[in-house]
């Protein structure tokens, strides 16, 4: 594909979405996985074309202070910088092979240590050993149950209705008022001072099991119209991230 900034294209109003801009971005949501290394560096492609890309067109800037990209991965398929930052989280000796994480794979945004994923400060891999556990996090366990998924479905997948649910059109994960929402932790460290008006995320289920899913921290409000074109894009994602199933980091 050469420089895969040069497909980026034309920018989009995230103020007025429309089926249209759905259609374009969809396009080049699908492009980005090609000639790429790995899963983690379609992950990045994909973070910056949206925050590149997505504007507010009454003032031109930008419409998202951040964009995230998390996969779920079993412990043991993680890189080791990985797992010890699982095992410091969560206890080595109550890990198992099996347990889920969420994985931080892409990252874009206003600040610089938003730009790379090992600059996280507390978001590069959050543990989920459990139902119990994942429900205490209140922005993994509404993003799951908003998808359309069960918790439990995520953190222990079963082989038999991974094949439905590889095939299946999930929702979106939407909060039109970030400003005081419980689902959007972090209001006086990060929504007051940059500006987060809406949240929204879409992603599905790779036919592994494991889930994918983009996350945009808006500056402007996005409506539920806007919202809802957003979810089938979350199809264009996964098929430029199908082919690295096998290559997932750097």
């Amino acid at each position: 594909m050469g420089n895969w900034h040069e497909i980026l294209g034309e920018k989009l109003d995230l103020s007025n979405f429309t089926l249209t801009d759905m259609t374009i971005c969809g396009r080049v949501l699908r492009q980005l996985g090609e000639e790429a290394q790995s899963m983690e560096e379609v992950a990045g492609r994909l973070t910056d074309y949206l925050y590149l890309n997505l504007i507010d067109n009454k003032t031109k800037e930008r419409a998202c202070a951040l964009v995230r990209l998390f996969k779920t991965h079993s412990y043991e398929t993680l890189p080791s910088e990985f797992q010890r930052l699982v095992a410091e989280k969560f206890g080595a000796g109550a890990i198992t092979p099996q347990m889920k994480s969420l994985v931080l794979l892409g990252t874009r945004g206003d600040k610089e240590e938003w730009n790379s994923r090992k600059l996280s400060s507390g978001h590069k891999a959050i543990p989920l050993p459990s139902e119990e556990v994942a429900n205490k996090i209140p922005m993994v366990r509404n993003i799951i149950k908003q998808l359309g998924l069960e918790i439990n479905t995520v953190i222990n997948p079963d082989p038999k209705i991974i094949i439905d649910l590889a095939q299946k059109t999930f929702n979106v994960f939407y909060v039109p008022e970030a400003l005081g929402s419980p689902y959007v932790p972090a209001q006086q460290d990060f929504v007051i001072p940059c500006g987060i008006k809406s949240v929204l995320g879409f992603g599905g289920v790779l036919p592994g099991g494991d889930i994918y899913v983009i996350i945009i921290f808006s500056k402007i409000s996005i409506s539920p119209e806007a919202a809802n074109l957003f979810k089938p894009l979350a199809l264009n994602v996964k098929l430029a991230l199908l082919p690295y199933a096998d290559r997932v980091f750097n």
